[in-house]
């Protein structure tokens, strides 16, 4: 099976335990996660060969992040070493009508001071035949997206799939140019993309039609608008995605996707998901089972029917990865919600 790469930052997730806040937390779990190390946890458990791209620091820290991505199935030999620290984020788990929140600590982490060249991307790429990139990277820092885009073009030189999340962060993009002057050109070179209800507005000005985000009212048809222009303005793009999120709560979302190719766009299955768990990673979940599902599967239907519903299946789950295998997407596919004990 040809491998997947995936290339991104790596961080320390802080938590407090349960549904603490910020200012009551005496504690914080640490676990290691970010968006690209995400797709690659979550296809390594469907039996993909998968190799992750970062840069670590050499310290303890930096070894103990490899241990857990080791421990999932992911392929770490051609992370490099260096850099002054690994970054953090915290993560405070929001509740009910009250929201989760991020806060970032992660300016000059390892990977934020990448440079072009620093990593063998032939040799990354030896035996592959797709590359995944999130925006998250290029808004990191100049040098970041400078090798990121090196990433791209030697992963088309070599004849490989490129996919990318746009994944837009407001607090990253601050090194001085905006997401809008970045993307298009490594957009440009990319065969399918994926965004949420919102990614493709706020870096292209791509705005679905009576959409109202906040309110809940994310419709399918709204969204294929946005997949037509994206490909309009992106001829390459041969494959977009959209997830839709319905947010009636912090631990009551709707979820769902649209898949356009070619012209057509098809639905995903909608799910109703109550109570939410952990909903960060859940569209770097979607993501890994679309590329899974492109992979796998004779039809764009099927594909994204197992990304929405391996995404659905996230929310379920502490922490950024989605540990579930692909016989337990496929139980729900097939209509099997009821959640009943397997014994």
């Amino acid at each position: 099976m040809k491998k997947v790469v995936t290339f991104g930052e790596v961080m320390m997730r802080l938590a407090p335990p349960g549904f603490q806040r910020f200012v009551q937390a005496r504690s914080f779990e640490a676990t290691y996660a970010g968006g690209e190390a995400n797709v690659a946890a979550s296809l390594a458990q469907y039996g993909h060969a998968v190799e992750y791209v970062t840069r670590l620091p050499e310290n303890e820290l930096g070894d103990a992040c490899l241990n857990f991505l080791r421990q999932y199935g992911i392929g770490v030999s051609h992370i490099v070493r260096g850099g002054d620290r690994l970054g953090i984020y915290f993560l405070e788990t929001g509740a009910a009508q009250r929201s989760s929140k991020v806060i970032y600590d992660r300016a000059n982490s390892a990977l934020a001071t990448i440079e072009p060249g620093m990593v063998d991307w032939k040799a990354a790429f030896a035996g592959a035949n797709w590359f995944h990139w999130t925006g998250i990277t290029p808004a990191i820092s100049e040098s970041a997206a400078a090798a990121c885009l090196e990433a791209v073009e030697c992963a088309r030189h070599q004849g490989l799939t490129v996919s990318c999340d746009l994944n837009y962060r407001g607090k990253l993009w601050k090194w001085g140019k905006p997401a809008g002057e970045v993307m298009p050109e490594l957009v440009s070179l990319c065969n399918v993309a994926v965004g949420n209800e919102e990614d493709a507005d706020k870096v292209f000005g791509i705005r679905a039609p009576d959409a109202d985000v906040t309110g809940g009212r994310v419709r399918a048809e709204s969204y294929g608008h946005v997949c037509e222009e994206l490909n309009r303005r992106f001829p390459n793009l041969d494959t977009i995605a959209v997830t839709l999120r319905g947010s009636l709560s912090a631990s009551h979302n709707t979820w769902s996707a649209v898949l356009y190719h070619d012209g057509t766009l098809w639905r995903g299955p909608a799910f109703d998901i109550v109570p939410i768990v952990d909903r960060v990673g859940g569209g770097d979940s979607f993501v890994g089972g679309l590329i899974h599902g492109l992979k796998t599967y004779d039809n764009k239907q099927a594909a994204l029917d197992f990304a929405v519903a391996a995404s659905c299946l996230k929310h379920s789950i502490p922490g950024d990865f989605n540990v579930v295998r692909a016989a337990e997407v496929e139980k729900l596919m097939q209509g099997d919600a009821s959640g009943r004990v397997s014994r």
